[in-house]
């Protein structure tokens, strides 16, 4: 035991809500239910041989580790069989703190293929949800950090504020804490709390009363009347009915392939402006003509496009509207892809315009409305794999495709500066592939994460997006 664990509180006993206690029902050994973060470091100036090793022992010796970390999922008869959080007395440090190096010729390759088998191996559950591995070994001298946490405990939003809340902006902060660390809590407006107190904190939302809830629900059969109508009649909001069946749609295992790269932010806002749309209109254009690519290669295109499902978030500045652009994901929309279309220039505007009829659905609705939409519409790619019916009746949608705003100014951890930030997700039973974008320090970093056996090759997906992305500035006049 630590002393970080032996300075603990009593420990406390604390009930699961039902959206986070999803996340550990439906956890199987081919459906490890976590989330993860790769960040790449450039030393500072000066930095010594044994400048890795010298963090990783830092981490270790770290005497006061945030509550968010000491939790641990916990049910028994005492409690019902419901999912509750409580402390961990035996917590250990080097169990969670972990140091690897990378055989050589320590390419970004190798890399990739040790955090693919890292992130295709379960948290166990009766230790708390995470673990952080620093990595040594890249022959351009960068230090790589891979961060996995279980998502009964963030969010892909929560782990990218909890990311801005332990780096620094100063490059001359040199006595930081480590990433987990308990750090003192400074008075804050409600709206711009940190990672951790939101993540820590029974959101209001969940203070409503009975009646209010039963007040906002009320108006739910007329929203989903509208939305059936607009899923037959082919068009996508937050329900699709029309999705094809393809490669992507299977049954998957445990073993995971991770690719990443990223591109210029400025890129993508170039063909953007030239063309009237969104920054993430084209991000879900560049996904669509790479996916197209690559199932043309494997004469597995089907003839009707595909669909994606694509996370978005309530827009503080509005209440109960959706955005895309960040805030807490609480709502999806379905998104017609456009790969049964050649002309790249038209699978934008079939982005775009599919897009902005979901947003235009959501808009209309209250944020309970909104996710309970939004689980009806998730309800059957959770459904139908549980029930062993993937090929006997179409997928919903065939991919996830997030895009998670990150900081745009350049960000530290004691001197090093974080020179490439990119996610891996949860491929499901039924959706081998997801698609996860982060946005950091004027580049957007793509993170594909797939089921190794189902998804060959999963690393020509890189080239086909950058392909893609020459082929929509061609298209759009900016090349």
């Amino acid at each position: 035991m630590t002393k970080a664990a032996s300075k603990e509180a009593p420990d406390v006993v604390t009930p699961i809500d039902p959206a986070s206690a999803a996340f550990l029902i439906a956890e199987s050994r081919s459906m490890p239910m976590h989330v993860g973060g790769l960040q790449l470091f450039r030393k500072p100036e000066g930095a010594g041989r044994n400048y890795v090793r010298d963090m990783y022992e830092q981490m270790r010796a770290e005497q006061t580790v945030a509550p968010i970390f000491l939790k641990r999922p916990y049910r028994s008869l005492a409690t019902a069989g419901q999912w509750t959080w409580r402390n961990d007395a035996l917590f250990d440090i080097d169990h969670h703190v972990r140091h690897s190096a990378l055989p050589k010729p320590g390419r970004v390759r190798e890399l990739l293929d040790l955090c693919s088998r890292l992130h295709g191996t379960r948290l166990a559950h009766e230790r708390p949800l995470w673990e952080m591995h620093v990595i040594e070994g890249l022959r351009d001298g960068r230090v790589a950090l891979y961060t996995k946490m279980h998502h009964a405990l963030v969010d892909g939003v929560s782990a990218m504020r909890l990311l801005q809340n332990v780096l620094s902006t100063d490059p001359d902060d040199l006595d930081m804490p480590a990433p987990f660390a308990a750090r003192p809590r400074k008075p804050r407006p409600q709206s711009t709390a940190t990672a951790l107190e939101r993540v820590e904190r029974v959101p209001a939302s969940a203070l409503r009363t009975g009646m209010g809830v039963l007040a906002e629900a009320a108006g739910l059969p007329g929203a989903l009347v509208s939305t059936l109508n607009k899923g037959i009649r082919n068009e996508t909001s937050a329900l699709s009915l029309y999705a094809p069946q393809t490669i992507i749609n299977q049954r998957i295992t445990g073993a995971r392939r991770f690719a990443a790269q990223d591109w210029p932010i400025e890129r993508i806002k170039g063909i953007g402006q030239a063309t009237g749309t969104t920054l993430n209109d084209v991000v879900l254009a560049m996904c669509s003509g790479a996916l197209r690519r690559y199932l043309l290669e494997r004469d597995a295109l089907p003839t009707t496009s595909l669909v994606s499902m694509v996370p978005v978030g309530l827009n503080a500045k509005h209440a109960g509207v959706a955005s895309s652009d960040g805030g807490n994901a609480v709502g999806a929309v379905m998104v017609k892809l456009g790969t049964d279309e050649q002309d790249p220039a038209r699978r934008l505007m079939t982005v775009h315009k599919s897009m902005l009829d979901g947003k235009d659905a959501l808009s209309s609705m209250t944020q309970t409305q909104i996710l309970a939409m939004s689980a009806l519409g998730m309800a059957p790619a959770l459904v139908w794999p549980a029930l062993r019916m993937n090929g006997l009746i179409r997928p919903p949608f065939n991919v996830i495709i997030s895009n998670v705003p990150g900081p745009q100014t350049p960000h530290y951890f004691n001197g090093s500066r974080l020179v490439g930030m990119y996610p891996l997700s949860i491929p499901i039973h039924g959706m081998a592939l997801n698609i996860t974008c982060t946005s950091y320090d004027g580049q957007m970093g793509f993170g594909l994460t797939g089921c190794r056996r189902t998804l060959p090759s999963l690393q020509r997906l890189l080239t086909h997006l950058d392909d893609e992305l020459a082929a929509l500035e061609q298209a759009s006049g900016v090349a």
